[in-house]
């Protein structure tokens, strides 16, 4: 298993190279945010270690740029803050997992034996069908490079159909994912909400990304009505 270690603290970096070297890793370290960036965009990693403070870009950048590349290499995050915000921050840029500092190795392992098993799988921070982009995070959704503006119904319903482009969602599936379990599943809520989406993401854009299957359901065109 190789690994990149990315620590600005020498005596740190140096501790946890040697104690992966003995444990069978192959292990690699990195000391700032564009060598990680660098090595991580150039060489394969099993999972990477990546410690939030560090020079130039933080831990959070280079995860999101990472990201951005199409690297899904696992990415565990190191931090010496225990704040809620950061470790919510690092999971939204792409993380996979969180360790506060101070850590026992012995739980180190553990969790990159976890994130090897898992391996790397294309999980975008940011939602792409076509040029309609949706960042989860933030809550906000582009059109090529104009934001539009959505209620949280509607980016709810819209986030259901980019995570699954091409496939025919039919009314109770998007009544599942936007919907609690009082509301009435006879109601046609979902084509009125269908119909507010069309309204922002295509009409103004002389699109027509979400297609409607009759007797079916609704579809997100793959290409994003592009």
């Amino acid at each position: 298993m190789r690994v990149l270690i990315v620590e600005d603290e020498t005596k740190l970096a140096g501790l946890l190279r040697r104690a992966l070297s003995e444990d069978g890793y192959l292990a690699d370290v990195a000391a700032t945010g564009d060598e990680a960036l660098w090595r991580g965009r150039s060489s394969a990693y099993d999972a990477i270690v990546l410690d939030v403070m560090l020079p130039g870009a933080d831990g959070f950048e280079v995860c999101r740029q990472l990201r951005a590349a199409g690297v899904w290499t696992p990415v565990l995050m190191l931090t010496a803050r225990d704040a809620v915000a950061d470790r919510v921050t690092g999971l939204d840029a792409g993380a996979d997992d969180y360790l506060t500092k101070p850590f026992s190795l012995e739980e180190l392992f553990a969790r990159l034996r976890a994130l090897a098993r898992r391996g790397a799988s294309a999980r975008p921070a940011v939602l792409e069908v076509g040029d309609l982009r949706l960042d989860p995070a933030t809550r906000q959704v582009w059109r090529g490079e104009r934001e539009i503006c959505l209620s949280a119904k509607e980016l709810a319903l819209l986030e259901a159909f980019m995570r699954r482009p091409g496939r025919v969602l039919s009314r109770f599936e998007l009544l599942e994912h936007a919907w609690d379990e009082e509301y009435e599943r006879r109601s046609n809520v979902v084509d009125v909400y269908v119909r507010y989406l069309r309204e922002k993401i295509d009409r103004p854009f002389g699109r027509n990304s979400i297609e409607t299957v009759r007797g079916a359901g609704y579809r997100l065109r793959q290409d994003g009505g592009v």
